[in-house]
């Protein structure tokens, strides 16, 4: 099959997920994230560094200490 996205694989089907292009079932996976944090990161993209994930409004700081266990699981690719 021809891949017209290089990056597939960090929409959800790999280790690595892609905050500015993954659905936000990409988070299931990850115990905690879903649906609180994932919903909140979908919602308020795209981002420019992973660490912008932190200034979304309103995230608790349960949500903060769950992105941080996962943060070396995310990447930021062009929207």
């Amino acid at each position: 099959a021809k891949v017209d996205y290089e990056s597939v694989g960090q929409l959800g089907g790999g280790s690595i997920i892609d905050l500015n292009n993954a659905n936000v079932r990409a988070y299931l996976r990850l115990q905690g994230m879903y649906p609180g944090a994932a919903g909140k990161i979908v919602t308020h993209g795209p981002y420019k560094s992973v660490s912008d994930v932190y200034n979304i409004p309103g995230l608790t700081s349960a949500e903060k200490e769950v992105i941080k266990k996962y943060e070396s699981r995310f990447s930021v690719n062009a929207p």
